[in-house]
C-alpha cells in the first residue's frame, strides 16, 4: 500500500537537509548512510555510486527507511519506510541536481567530471508507511 506524503514531510524533503537511509545487510543487521534526497511526487530519490553497500543491500532486499528532522525543531521529524527500485542515473542528472540543491550552483560539475566508468544509480523509494511528528 502506498503512503501519501503530507505538506510537512514534503517541506522537509524539499529543504537541503541530509537524511539517514537505513537498509538491511545480508546478515540482517542494519546499515545506515547519510544521503541527499530529492523527490518525484511522493517517491524519494537518492543518487549513489553503483556497488556501494546501500545499493547492494537494496538490490537484494528492497526494504528501506529514510529518517530526517527539522534542524530548527529537532522534535519535528519523519521516518519514511518503503520499497526501493534502482535504475541508472543517466547523465548523472540526479547527482547534479542534488549537489546543486545541497551545495549550491556549479556543485554538480564534480559529478559530470567523474570518469565514464564510474556508474551512478538512482534509488527510488516508494513510501509504504510514515512515522514521526511531521506525519500528523
Amino acid at each position: 500500500m502506498t503512503a501519501i506524503l503530507n505538506d510537512s514531510i514534503r517541506a522537509l524533503l524539499d529543504a537541503p537537509i541530509p537524511a539517514v537511509l537505513a537498509t538491511v545487510n545480508p546478515d540482517g543487521s542494519p546499515q545506515t548512510s547519510v544521503v541527499w534526497v530529492g523527490r518525484d511526487g511522493d517517491d524519494l530519490l537518492i543518487s549513489t555510486a553503483a556497488g556501494r553497500r546501500k545499493e547492494r543491500n537494496l538490490r537484494r532486499d528492497p526494504r528501506a527507511s529514510l529518517t530526517l528532522y527539522d534542524p530548527a525543531d529537532p522534535l519535528r521529524y519523519a521516518e519514511i519506510r518503503g520499497l526501493a527500485t534502482i535504475t541508472e542515473d543517466t547523465g548523472r542528472s540526479l547527482a547534479v541536481v542534488l549537489a546543486e540543491q545541497y551545495e549550491g550552483p556549479g556543485a554538480g560539475q564534480a559529478y559530470l567530471d567523474l570518469p565514464a566508468e564510474v556508474l551512478r544509480v538512482v534509488v527510488r523509494i516508494s513510501p509504504t508507511k510514515l512515522v514521526g511528528t511531521a506525519t500528523g
